[in-house]
This record gives structure tokens, C-alpha cells and sequence, in this order.
């Protein structure tokens, strides 16, 4: 079943299969190694530097998002998905994919 975007779920265990053994050629094992960015944006806001200046410690910056909306998660600074926020640990939060965004990239 293919989702509207395009993308095709793949069930765990043939994702972890897959992960480990490249099915491209033996030349795209150096890329596996190559470190990347991830980012998850909570959201944005403009304002001006007066406004930024005026920012003291328990300040409220108001985002573009509402509570629940997801968040965008972004590879070197490409938005790849969007996600949701969870809890990994008692001190860690982490986000989980809920949907993989179509480049418009041709090529």
C-alpha cells in the first residue's frame, strides 16, 4: 500500500535486514559513515532585535505552531519528515517519524 506521498511502509524487520546489508554496490559502504545533521524544530517566530533585546530569563516567545501540531525534523538542514515529541528517558526527549516528506527535487 502506497501512502499519498509516495512512500511505501516497510515493516521493521525488512528495514533492519535491509539497513545491514546495502543492496546498491560495495562503493556506498564509505557513505554509511558520513555524519549528518538532524534537527526538530519545535516551531518558529519573527520579531524585532528591540523586541529580542527585551528577553529576560522566564520569557514566553510565542511560536507559529499550536500544541500537538508536529514538528519538522530536518537532515543538514533539508526537511526530510515530520514528527512527534516523546520521552526517551527521564531527562531525554526525542521525536518520532509520523510522516516522510516528498523532495520536489528532480534528480
Amino acid at each position: 500500500m502506497t501512502s499519498q506521498d509516495g512512500f511505501e511502509p516497510v515493516p521493521a524487520t525488512e528495514a533492519q535486514q535491509g539497513s545491514s546489508q546495502p543492496s546498491g554496490p560495495r562503493d556506498l559502504d564509505a557513505v554509511y559513515d558520513i555524519p549528518v545533521q538532524v534537527s526538530a524544530v519545535l516551531g518558529r517566530a519573527t520579531m524585532q532585535v528591540s523586541q529580542l533585546l527585551k528577553l529576560g530569563r522566564g520569557a514566553v516567545v510565542e511560536l507559529d505552531r499550536k500544541l500537538g501540531e508536529a514538528v519538522d525534523i530536518y537532515v543538514n538542514n533539508r526537511l526530510v519528515a515530520r514528527g512527534e515529541v516523546v520521552m526517551v528517558d527521564d531527562n531525554r526527549l526525542g521525536v518520532t517519524m509520523t510522516e516522510i516528506v516528498k523532495s520536489d527535487r528532480g534528480g
